[in-house]
């Protein structure tokens, strides 16, 4: 087979794919890894959920493939050093799911902002409901700079925040700080005065266990926490800590990894810890968007030729008068 899906494309996308090459929807392989080596013998791409990890062995049972495609982005479900050595191209979506994730941590802030609304929605007394905040007028520590932050900043301005931020990668004196409207501070200061804190840090191995009880020990007391990034980046023990003592009132992360709450784990069974499984990025548009990126790579890949030829002849029949009437083109008319 030409192209082997384990990881689902819209219809659309799915049907543009299979108008040019032979494709094969087979789900069931990615929990089934016996069966999905057997299949992977000849495939050129292939299309793989988050949770299949791509390792050097994998590769060997794959003599014929030239690109392995990924729907989400994700560190290390992939040996990027042995596909660049057997010369397999690694396609991700990376932007396809920026502005969902940045909608799915507003959506958080403001459900822990305001968490007597779930109560009045379950039918308890007002007498019972708890007191909520505004977001307007709160401080909000963005704590890393991802993608996700540059949408996330500008919509939690709008709503009257103000921004505080800290990235260990990226220099107090950057510009991004300023084009954002975000105060860039030493961390512990971002948790010193922080009413929430957004965190979206780029993960790397190094920071394991990054966010640990030194650094908790800063967090202004009753303060929320949102979260898409990697669950390694805690220390679980000092998590569960911060959330009885009340230093963190409540925190919500999305894609945690397996095991981070299980039985047995400090924080197994802590109520004000909420967990959910990659919502941020289940959103019709964002499924859209990865799979026509993913779709693309692969087309271009597998027949380089005729995917230069569609381009240039996409090319040559633009004309700026075609986009006068596109709002959100540079040739459209006031």
């Amino acid at each position: 087979m030409e192209v082997l899906l384990v990881d689902p494309l819209v219809p659309e996308a799915l049907n543009w794919l299979q108008d040019r090459h032979e494709v094969v929807f087979q789900p069931d392989l990615g929990d089934d890894p016996v069966a999905l080596r057997k299949a992977v013998y000849k495939t050129r791409a292939i299309v793989l959920p988050p949770h299949v990890v791509v390792s050097q062995s994998f590769l060997d049972f794959a003599p014929k493939l030239q690109v392995i495609a990924r729907m989400q982005i994700s560190s290390d479900n992939t040996d990027l050093d042995a596909c660049a050595k057997r010369g397999v191209r690694v396609v991700q979506a990376r932007s396809a799911t920026v502005r969902s994730n940045a909608e799915y941590m507003l959506y958080g802030l403001l459900m822990l902002y305001r968490r007597g609304m779930v109560s009045a929605l379950l039918g308890r007394p007002i007498t019972h409901v708890r007191m909520g905040r505004e977001l307007a007028g709160s401080t909000v520590g963005l704590l890393g700079l991802a993608p996700v932050a540059h949408a996330l900043a500008p919509m939690l301005k709008v709503m009257g925040a103000r921004l505080v931020g800290y990235d260990p990668a990226v220099h107090h004196a950057a510009p991004i700080w300023a084009k954002l409207g975000v105060e860039p501070v030493p961390v512990d200061e971002l948790l010193s005065r922080a009413d929430a804190v957004a965190l979206q840090v780029v993960y790397a191995s190094r920071f394991k266990g990054w966010i640990n009880e030194r650094l908790l020990n800063h967090c202004k007391p009753g303060q929320l926490w949102v979260g898409v990034s990697r669950s390694s980046l805690f220390d679980p023990e000092a998590l569960a800590l911060a959330l009885t003592d009340g230093r963190i009132d409540a925190c919500l992360l999305d894609g945690a990894g397996v095991g981070f709450a299980a039985e047995g784990t400090p924080l197994h069974g802590v109520p004000n810890l909420h967990l959910t499984p990659r919502l941020g990025a289940h959103t019709r548009e964002a499924k859209l968007r990865a799979s026509w990126y993913v779709v693309h790579r692969i087309h271009e890949t597998l027949s380089p030729a005729a995917a230069r030829a569609a381009a240039a002849a996409a090319a040559s029949d633009f004309s700026p008068l075609d986009s006068l009437h596109d709002p959100m083109s540079p040739f459209a008319e006031p």
